[in-house]
Formats: C-alpha cells, sequence, structure tokens
C-alpha cells in the first residue's frame, strides 16, 4: 500500500469520529451551484409523501431545523425565521416542502426561494435550509427532497441553482455534489482551504482540482461560548 492510499484509508478511518454536523471542523461557508436544464426527480421511499408549507408551521419548521442542528435554540430558529420569512408566508405555501410520513409527522424540509439580499431576479433560484430531522436521518430522504425542490424551482422559470453551506456541515456538501452542484467559482478561490476540507472528509471526484489537507487540520477547538471559526465568504 503506498503512502497515499495510507493517508486515504486513514481519512476514511477517522470519519467515524465526524458528526455531520461537526462544530469542531473548522468554518467555511461555501457556495455551490448547478443549472437546471436538466433536473430528475428522485422517488421518496415508500411510507413517505411531500406536503407544503401551512400556516402554523413555522414551529414546526424551527424544531425540525433545531433537531438537526442548525439551531442551537427556538429563539435563534424564531431569528432566522424573521430574516429569511417574515411577511412572506403566503409565497411560502408554494415553495416550502416538508416530508412527512404515514401518520403526517414532518421529517425533513427545503425551500425553493431566493437571495434575500438581492431579491428575486427570476433567474436564479437558492435552494434554502435543507433539513432532515436527527432521528430521520439515514432513511433515504436528502436526496428525493433536493431534487423534488429543484424540479419545482425549474418550474417557477430559474434556470439556475445556488445553495449556501458550509464545512461544518460536510456531509450534506457532499450529496449537494452528488447531485451535480459544484463549487462557484468566487467562493472556491476565496475559500480554498474549505473546500480542501470538504475533499478530504468525502473524497469527492468532483474536488479534485484541491488538495486533500491532513488529518490534524480538520479539527478546532472553540473558545468557550464562540464558534469554531476560521474565515467566512460568501459568493
Amino acid at each position: 500500500m503506498d503512502l497515499m492510499e495510507k493517508e486515504k484509508k486513514t481519512v476514511r478511518n477517522s470519519l467515524l469520529s465526524f458528526d455531520n454536523h461537526d462544530s469542531r471542523i473548522p468554518y467555511y461557508e461555501l457556495m455551490l451551484e448547478k443549472e437546471l436544464a436538466d433536473v430528475s426527480e428522485t422517488a421518496l421511499p415508500k411510507g413517505f409523501h411531500y406536503e407544503h408549507y401551512a400556516p402554523g408551521d413555522r414551529a414546526v419548521w424551527i424544531a425540525l431545523e433545531k433537531t438537526a442542528k442548525e439551531f442551537a435554540s427556538f429563539e435563534e430558529g424564531e431569528k432566522a425565521w424573521q430574516r429569511f420569512f417574515a411577511g412572506h408566508e403566503k409565497e411560502l405555501e408554494s415553495r416550502m416542502f416538508f416530508v412527512a410520513d404515514e401518520s403526517g409527522q414532518k421529517l425533513a424540509t427545503a425551500t425553493a426561494y431566493y437571495d434575500i439580499r438581492t431579491g428575486d431576479n427570476g433567474q436564479t433560484g437558492w435552494l434554502h435550509w435543507v433539513a432532515v430531522r436527527r432521528d430521520a436521518q439515514g432513511q433515504g430522504l436528502s436526496k428525493p427532497l433536493i431534487t423534488h425542490t429543484l424540479r419545482y424551482m425549474k418550474q417557477l422559470g430559474y434556470n439556475r441553482a445556488v445553495i449556501p453551506t458550509q464545512t461544518t456541515t460536510w456531509l450534506a456538501c457532499k450529496v449537494y455534489l452528488d447531485l451535480g452542484f459544484r463549487p462557484i467559482h468566487k467562493n472556491a478561490e476565496r475559500n480554498r482551504t474549505g473546500w480542501e476540507i470538504i475533499k478530504t472528509l468525502t473524497d469527492h471526484p468532483a474536488l479534485e482540482a484541491f488538495e486533500r489537507l491532513e488529518i490534524n487540520k480538520l479539527l478546532c477547538v472553540p473558545q468557550e461560548g464562540e464558534a469554531c471559526i476560521d474565515q467566512k465568504g460568501l459568493e
């Protein structure tokens, strides 16, 4: 076994100790994009179905995102809702999707939205707040949900999809890469180390242009009350 193969084996073995939402990983904001010319939808597993947002689902959305470790508290979720969705609830009735089980319990969510900083330009849609409840992860819900949301995005007339994510949710990033998303060039230049982290954790073939890092560079220890952040950067 050559040195490179030994390093790959070490990386794979070390993944057992990384959570799919791991705050020990240095934080970099990552941006991916995908053209929507050809979107094929993956079917949901048997026993699950889609539901749209309905009045009263705000608390459900926050609780779901919180179980997926997107928020540390319900109050943090409330702030995110106010920033992204407050005053646009009518739009969410067609744009926000949930995956529910046979009992009607909502287990996953994604939203076909747009850049809240610039507004809707009708061309680039944003895949926002993709999350699967912690206790429902591993049931094959994320890829069907994402492709379902992208197909609807295309129906709305968008020709390109963008998704913001981060190194701490590295496994979600792998899912996006599997579905054909690729790093936005400007973001890849600014946060190259972030993409090298994803390359090291996933060894994804789409990241061939990026180098792998040493394992000891994948962990950082945050100070009390602080996030483990090295750098931020949007598109």
